[in-house]
């Protein structure tokens, strides 16, 4: 009966699990977009607080766009030089789908649809008054390439209006997707120049994204002093705007989709402001930092790193704090990390993400062995009290408590203890939640291959075959348990459990299938083993 119960209990668990979550991201529908930054026509300037600091338009403001092309080892950019905003990013180590040749990418604009990072001065003297008054910056080339043996491409653009020289320098290194973004501004106007750098990240509203088996997230996330991590949708946008003072300058906002994402991270910007607005269809979520005064005959500089690219955690946690908590592994982090980085580890050993998924969960169960053995050991005890438990009622009838203080004084006498065959079962769970979010986070398992059919661990068995030898290892696991179940209805429930995890286990990701599958053989042997040792002291009996 134990495993029985162990199978209902997990499949009430995942499924309560998924639907939770896909609650989470469904509860609520879209508000309609009525506040000031909702109904703003200025599509550039950050939030509707910094009007105040708009100056005359700056000349220059209406020539035709061209793009700049910047190509380095990882990342190919496109890059618009009216503003210098970065309209599209392609990934070169990231196919767009699996076996593709063509590139996955993140940043991209085309006519209505856009996903795209924006950046400008504003205050009384900024260039980037709106979306109609923005710098057309002057650059030396069309194309930049960081070329063999080159560790960093810049990438100068120019401005100059009223006496003030405006360069934005965009830093790009090798094998990094984060992308520096320097502001010098060169005064000799005469007088003191004011400015205030922003950058924010714009795309078209969307729905959180997933579905019941994977229920990712696509929207906005941002970091403070006082919040490390905090997931802010499209749907929050539309309802109010985000305010975040960082006190120290330590935060940081992003648009995340399953495996990817872009972040703003302000530089030396104590006092910067967080914030989001929907403009239209659009939303931005960005930083708006402090103003600087800079003297006649000065030079100010400012500075924020664009991240764009995957998840990869030690890469973002090089690039700000809490930057790499982008890959969500929800409340039981403090688990998953761990496990993630232990299938790091084996998969360097092993090389195959698939082989490292199964050693992985020969780990985990492996360590779990003792508390298997206990429930099972457990159980058979109860089994063996049954008898004389059934006595006990018929003896007592309906004298519920004197029942109770016999059965607890039974269960002492025999050293058995009632909730021994649940502890070790709701001990297992958050090992398993916390596995199902390092697997599915992992951007490392797209488009990974494992053998044969398994082409790629992100995505469905093609052929469905590892769903099906999911669903007999479970057939298997409840013929070799004992029941004592009588009831017809509960017969039938459980018969019929395999069969719905294997239709529902279909459309999972066979990496997270291939997991189950190798658990439940773990589990077959682990409850072989364990009968044969209860048979022998005859606690066994089916």
């Amino acid at each position: 009966m134990g495993s029985q119960r162990n199978i209902l209990f997990i499949a009430l668990a995942m499924v309560s699990f998924l639907l939770f979550k896909q609650w989470q991201t469904h509860t609520t529908p879209v508000a309609p977009a009525t506040n000031q930054a909702q109904s703003s026509t200025d599509s550039t300037l950050p939030a509707p607080s910094f009007t105040d600091e708009m100056a005359d338009p700056a000349p220059e403001a209406h020539h035709t766009a061209s793009i700049v092309s910047v190509k380095t080892d990882v990342l190919n950019l496109s890059i618009d030089s009216v503003g210098g905003d970065v309209v599209s990013a392609k990934l070169n180590d990231y196919a767009k789908d699996f076996g593709s040749k063509e590139r996955f990418v993140l940043l991209h604009k085309e006519g209505n649809k856009q996903y795209i990072a924006q950046s400008g001065l504003i205050g009384p003297q900024g260039i980037d008054l709106s979306s109609q008054s923005r710098p057309h910056y002057k650059v030396n080339s069309d194309s930049f390439t960081l070329a063999d043996g080159q560790d960093e491409l810049r990438i100068p653009m120019t401005f100059s209006a009223n006496g003030i020289n405006y360069t934005k320098t965009f830093i790009l290194k090798r094998g990094s997707y984060a992308i520096d973004v320097v502001y010098d501004v060169e005064n000799n106007s005469g007088a003191n120049a004011t400015v205030g750098m922003y950058a924010h990240l714009r795309q078209n509203l969307q729905d959180a994204g997933g579905s019941l088996t994977m229920p990712t997230y696509r929207g906005g996330a941002y970091s403070t002093e006082s919040t490390r991590y905090k997931k802010y949708s499209f749907k929050n946008m539309e309802e109010r705007n985000l305010q975040q003072n960082l006190s120290e300058g330590q935060g940081w906002v992003a648009m995340l989709e399953h495996y990817f994402a872009s972040a703003w991270v302000p530089r030396d910007a104590q006092g910067a402001t967080l914030y989001t607005r929907v403009v239209g269809n659009l939303g931005d979520i960005g930083v708006r930092l402090p103003n600087k005064t800079i003297a006649n005959g000065q030079t100010g500089e400012m500075k924020s790193t664009l991240w764009v690219g995957p998840k990869l955690q030690n890469e973002m946690a090089a690039v700000a704090p809490h930057l790499e908590l982008v890959v969500d592994y929800g409340w039981l982090w403090f688990i998953a990390k761990p496990l993630h980085w232990l299938l790091s580890m084996i998969q360097g050993v092993v090389v195959n993400w698939g082989l490292a998924i199964m050693v992985l969960t020969f780990i985990v169960r492996g360590a779990m062995y003792p508390l298997t053995k206990a429930q099972y050991t457990s159980m058979a005890k109860m089994r063996m009290l049954q008898p004389k438990l059934a006595a006990m009622r018929e003896r007592i009838g309906d004298d519920r408590q004197r029942m109770s203080q016999e059965m607890m004084a039974l269960y002492k006498k025999e050293k058995v203890n009632p909730l021994g065959g649940c502890l070790p079962l709701v001990l297992q769970m958050p090992i398993f939640i916390s596995l199902y979010w390092a697997l599915m986070e992992s951007v490392e398992l797209r488009h990974s291959p494992f053998f044969g059919w398994i082409t790629d661990l992100s995505a469905q068995d093609p052929y469905y075959i590892l769903p099906l030898l999911m669903g007999a290892s479970m057939f298997m696991i409840q013929r070799m348990s004992p029941t004592t179940v009588t009831d017809p209805l509960q017969q039938k429930i459980m018969t019929f459990m395999p069969v719905m995890f294997t239709f529902f286990f279909l459309w999972f990701p066979s990496g997270l299938v291939l997991y189950w599958l190798v658990s439940n053989v773990v589990t077959l042997i682990q409850q072989t083993l364990i009968y044969k040792g209860l048979e022998k002291k005859g606690l066994h009996s089916k």
